[in-house]
């Protein structure tokens, strides 16, 4: 078989090679190729006393497999992926291995229980349960002896597949469309001609209420929110969730394990009156989280005092049954249709069905940029907007290739709106113009798309100013390239804080792929991207770097920091390093947010000045203990630091004493690191 699989990937690297003779592109990309994962196969035995079973082998990432049958057969047999293999077999029980091969030759393999038996399977037992997380989801687990497979017959008529097989002793699902009381069967089966049924009334339910919360808003300062309704954030006091307007809506206070969530059922519309009037016109983003069983969308009014109907503004959004819906809306979608924000005194929700509504505040870019007191949160530190049917967000890199190798990168779409519809980055100090010319890396769908770029100041749209309008054009596709705009005539005595892009200017989009562009590494003097803004180092065994959060419940961050604590000393950890000294003027409490694989990890923290070891002057060290898996915030308290000291580094250590091995057992994930 050796022979085959280099005969295999020989032919594979020499079909890539003379298929990229004429352009001598990069065939790096066989060495990412990773291994297979997920191998099983699935058994299915003709009940007809001859013992002949059909061995379906599958697989992530396999493209061949090599079935060793267990009996007396000498040689394995190959099989692409997709297809079976039928073997006939004497009564009896056969360790029956499947190895799954990629595209390198590289091997995955699993091996799995097969029982032959011409007699009819006995002692059948049944587990049929509602699953816990997903709606209308059944799950079966069959064991029966002498049995290979089970069949589950749903009872429900009108679908496409209402029957499910499985192995015997394997738990398989099956999702239903409609709760109700179903007549269900479950026939296990063998080599023997007989079968053996059981049968059961089962009641399938729905989930209509969520199981777990809304992911935790980040800290932000006092100044930069406005809460309405959420645990994370001082709420606007006094705000009446059920006015009854006269409608049919129910309104009911949810308590999902001590969070408290907003519940609408049989929502015709529905609101709030605020406790006071609250002015949000320095706002730049409505957050809300919603969740529901049934309805499909839902309008979101946010009402100035004194409001008329006929003067009421919307927004419309669309929803995904049975998760959060997590939106951040523009203020602008609202102030962009004449609505004035600076005297909101109600909400006013208007849809169908069952809504839970959590997290419900106004937000912006924080008012400074990392001092020392504000959070680090291993995100971009700039605020990003859209107008006139225009779309950015910050996303993973999706062709780390050529001049640009980021990870996270800027997405534009231009969308069917307006023929200037655009996108905006502001920053938090004024452009520094020492070097006016301006350049960026941009990854475009096709040569000949024109990118118009301009600054302006911060003052709202019409009193903006602006500097000149230039465009540059891309010259190739599908790749990354580095654009140039000349401002040698701007005004620098302007603080532009916003960096305006637009796509085909003139040109309506249409939100396609020809539309979409991706930008990064945008340099006037100094220049800014979306990588961290802190240093990350690690020592003695410790790693540390950034990442995408690999766990977006209880936290929703897009990017965090990852610490492994690999064979090395056991003291290996990692350390933070920030360009100014921490700042102890709001307080000497430390809050991180941590992913831990288990309970009962110990993370010790503490602060050092910028000398080097063994010089080092440091404050305190204090553990604190995590106390289940996955995201969770611990308490570091410096009642007694030394202020006095300019401390710029943060160390971390995990499990301190013990020495780690680098597996998922000694590998967490950080984010949101605050003082308080």
């Amino acid at each position: 078989m050796k022979k085959i699989k280099i005969i295999f990937k020989t032919l594979f690297v020499l079909f890539v090679i003379a298929a990229c003779t004429d352009n001598l592109r990069d065939i790096s990309f066989i060495d990412a190729i990773a291994p297979p994962t997920n191998v099983s196969a699935t058994f299915d035995i003709t009940q007809d006393n001859t013992g002949l079973v059909t061995i379906s082998p599958t697989a992530n990432g396999a493209t061949s497999f090599m079935i060793y049958f267990g009996d007396n057969t000498a040689d394995p047999v190959e099989v692409v992926q997709g297809n079976n293999v039928e073997h006939t077999y004497a009564e009896g029980s056969y360790d029956v291995k499947i190895v799954a091969v990629n595209l390198k030759g590289e091997e995955a393999e699993a091996t799995q229980q097969l029982v032959v038996s011409f007699k009819a399977p006995e002692n059948l037992e049944v587990v049929i349960e509602n699953d816990a997380a997903i709606t209308k989801q059944v799950n079966i687990t069959a064991n029966a002896d002498f049995a290979t497979m089970f069949e589950f017959d749903s009872g429900e008529t009108g679908v496409t597949q209402p029957v499910v097989t499985g192995n015997i002793g394997e738990t398989i699902s099956y999702q239903y469309q409609t709760p109700g009381v179903y007549s269900v069967k479950i026939t296990a089966k063998g080599g023997a001609i007989a079968t053996t049924e059981y049968t059961e009334d089962f009641e399938v339910t729905e989930i209509l209420a969520p199981i777990a919360s809304a992911s935790n808003p980040p800290s932000r300062n006092d100044v930069d929110v406005i809460s309405i309704f959420s645990d994370a954030y001082t709420d606007v006091a006094d705000s009446n969730f059920y006015p009854n307007w006269g409608q049919n809506t129910q309104y009911t206070e949810f308590d999902l394990n001590g969070d408290a969530i907003i519940q609408y059922s049989n929502l015709n519309y529905q609101g709030i009156d605020i406790g006071s009037e609250i002015d949000a016109s320095s706002m730049e983003m409505l957050h809300i989280d919603i969740w529901t069983a049934d309805a499909t969308s839902i309008d979101i009014y946010p009402l100035p005092n004194g409001v008329q109907p006929a003067d009421e503004k919307f927004v419309t959004k669309q929803l995904v049954v049975n998760e959060w819906n997590s939106f951040d809306i523009p203020m602008t979608d609202f102030t962009d249709q004449g609505l004035p924000v600076n005297a909101l005194k109600q909400f006013k929700f208007v849809g169908s069905g069952t809504v839970f509504i959590d997290n419900l505040y106004f937000h912006k870019a924080p008012s400074v940029p990392f001092n020392g007191v504000t959070p680090i949160t291993f995100e971009d530190n700039f605020q990003l907007s859209s107008f006139d049917g225009g779309d950015i967000s910050a996303i993973a890199n999706p062709d780390a290739s050529g001049i640009n190798t980021s990870s996270r990168v800027l997405k534009m779409v231009k969308n069917a709106g307006q023929i200037w519809a655009g996108s905006k980055i502001t920053i938090t100090e004024p452009f520094d113009f020492s070097n006016t010319t301006v350049k960026l890396k941009v990854w475009s769908p096709r040569a000949g798309l024109n990118l118009l770029l301009k600054f302006e100041d911060d003052q709202g749209w019409p009193n903006t100013v602006a500097s000149a309008e230039i465009t540059a054009t891309t010259t190739v596709s599908n790749a990354w390239e580095e654009l140039t705009f000349d401002f040698s005539g701007i005004d620098t005595s302007i603080a532009f804080y916003n960096l305006v892009l637009i796509m085909d200017n003139g040109t309506q989009g249409d939100g396609t792929t020809d539309y979409t562009i991706y930008v990064d590494d945008i340099s006037t003097s100094p220049e800014f991207n979306l990588e961290p803004k802190v240093g990350l180092s690690g020592f003695d065994g410790g790693d540390i770097s950034i990442t995408n959060n690999p766990d977006t419940v209880g936290n929703m961050s897009g990017r965090v920091a990852k610490m492994v604590k690999n064979a090395g000393q056991v003291w290996a950890g990692s350390k933070i390093t920030v360009n100014s000294p921490f700042s102890f003027v709001g307080g000497t409490g430390v809050k991180v947010k941590v992913w831990s694989p288990r309970a009962g990890l110990n993370l010790l923290l503490k602060f050092e000045d910028a000398t080097p070891w063994p010089n080092t002057t440091a404050s305190a060290e204090v553990t604190a203990t995590t106390t289940s898996r996955g995201w969770q915030e611990l308490t570091f308290n410096f009642p007694g630091i030394n202020t006095g000291i300019e401390f710029t580094n943060l160390v971390l250590i995990m499990d301190n004493g013990t020495q780690g091995d680098g597996t998922d057992n000694f590998t967490i994930y950080i984010d949101d690191i605050t003082q308080f």
